[in-house]
């Protein structure tokens, strides 16, 4: 075995092939990323021991890899996983990958709920990763989730078997939840599309190439309708004293509240993500 192809000089290969689309740093993070899924080392295990050789199959699917980033792919689609809130998501063209101010409206809702046998339904599951890690950190909740995918549906459920946690996953469309029977709950989490049509072209190609657009878009003429139904779903479904929680577009906060007031929730509150915009949102029946 050529000493060419070792860990270092994989590293290097992987920087010089992605040096046209990320910058220095990010296609060494991206190296790292890569080595790690194919090697299953830790960052450490990689740093200590740079001359180990690369064997030509693994050195042909970091060229596999390197041709769907160069195509734009986000590398959790690439390795079709995502990390979020210290668990790992299988992730496909099916679910959005798990986003970091996610895992900010996730933390807060275990935060304010340490009660027990709380009845938890969230809404547009994705890859699950909303339900999952609530079924994972409050651990007498029963735990729910609806899509309107079943491709969605399908990942989602691997998910909750690959992360060891009971979540019970209905393919349902919300729009027409009168339809269907529901339980009574304690809280309503969502995070459904919020992202405007005018607002497509201020998005990255790598999320509008790769990402569903039924889970990130809504009419221009009604940015709103998923937030109206599900509020609608809440003032007959959600235990008096319950709890409502969204992800919301950071431009439509004040749009948010009226609407929740018209439809007589109390303790409106709207809180800023990492990055100082408007993305979360909670309110009490």
């Amino acid at each position: 075995m050529s000493q060419l192809n070792n860990i270092q000089s994989t590293i290097n290969y992987i920087k010089k092939e992605l040096e046209s689309i990320y910058s220095s740093r990010e296609s060494e993070s991206i190296a790292y990323i890569l080595l790690e899924e194919l090697l299953n080392y830790s960052r450490t295990q990689i740093q200590l021991n740079k001359t180990e050789s690369i064997q030509d199959e693994q050195f042909a699917k970091v060229k596999e890899y390197i041709a769907d980033l160069k195509e734009n792919k986000p590398i959790q689609y690439v390795l079709g996983e995502a990390d979020f809130y210290e668990l790992k998501f299988k992730v496909n063209q099916h679910t959005l990958i798990p986003r970091p101010e996610t895992e900010e409206l996730v933390h807060a809702i275990i935060n304010e709920n340490k009660e027990a046998n709380l009845n938890v339904l969230d809404i547009g599951t994705g890859s699950g990763c909303i339900p999952i890690c609530l079924a994972k950190h409050l651990t007498n909740a029963n735990v729910s989730s609806v899509d309107i995918s079943p491709k969605a549906i399908q990942t989602a459920t691997e998910n909750a078997k690959r992360n060891e946690v009971q979540v019970r996953f209905d393919e349902r469309d919300i729009l027409n939840w009168e339809v269907y029977e529901w339980e009574q709950l304690d809280i309503i989490v969502s995070n459904p599309p919020y992202v405007t049509n005018a607002e497509k072209v201020k998005m990255e190609k790598n999320v509008l190439d790769f990402e569903p657009h039924t889970a990130l878009f809504v009419s221009d003429n009604d940015p709103l309708i998923f937030y109206r139904r599900i509020a609608e779903l809440a003032q007959d479904h959600l235990k008096k004293g319950g709890k409502l929680y969204f992800e919301i577009n950071e431009s439509l906060g004040k749009e948010m509240t009226v609407l929740l007031e018209q439809k007589g929730f109390s303790s409106i509150q709207v809180q800023k993500d990492i990055n100082g915009k408007d993305r979360m949102m909670s309110a009490i029946k």
